[in-house]
């Protein structure tokens, strides 16, 4: 049985801080993306970040094939993706919004505007280098992902307001012990 993670939600420090670059996909890092995705499987979610486990180094896995019982329609089936220090290194003008929830702020989703394309420079699990071209709710979950490492959350795009009445509804599920 692959070791899981516990999770951490907002408002833990540790989410708003930038990962440092991974100087090489060695057998220890692997061994982390193995667990990242058991943790996301068990979540259950379609993307976790290094930041989302207290790691702060620039991994993230993903994995869409769970997403059509979401409700986000038909996904690739393509498994999962595992990448090291990712960077989108195009972005379409075009725009999509697709709402967006995350394993960091349990039960709280929300409208969010990004890039309707990009394509990602990353390593691989094996330590190669690679490219994936991303549309609709893989760009998302990939920018979603990137962000985190970056120590950007999906509310952050969100107006004051609306930020603020996400974590008051975070911290009374906590206190209610529903989370």
């Amino acid at each position: 049985m692959t070791k899981t993670y516990d999770i951490i939600t907002v408002p833990d420090p540790v989410l708003k801080q930038t990962a440092s670059a991974v100087s090489a996909v060695s057998a220890d890092i692997r061994k982390q993306m193995d667990a990242m995705l058991q943790t996301m499987y068990d979540a259950p979610g379609i993307g976790l970040a290094a930041n989302q486990v207290g790691l702060l180094n620039r991994v993230l896995v993903m994995d869409l094939r769970s997403s059509e019982e979401r409700g986000y329609g038909k996904a690739d089936d393509t498994g999962p993706i595992f990448m090291a220090n990712p960077e989108v290194i195009w972005e379409s003008e075009e725009m999509s919004t697709i709402e967006e929830g995350c394993l960091s702020i349990p039960r709280q989703y929300a409208e969010i505007e990004r890039p309707a394309h990009v394509r990602v420079r990353y390593l691989d699990y094996n330590g190669k280098d690679a490219e994936l071209e991303a549309s609709g709710l893989l760009s998302h979950c990939v920018q979603h992902e990137i962000d985190h490492l970056n120590g950007i959350l999906f509310i952050d795009y969100l107006s004051t307001l609306k930020r603020n009445m996400i974590l008051r509804k975070v911290e009374k599920l906590k206190k209610q012990q529903v989370l």
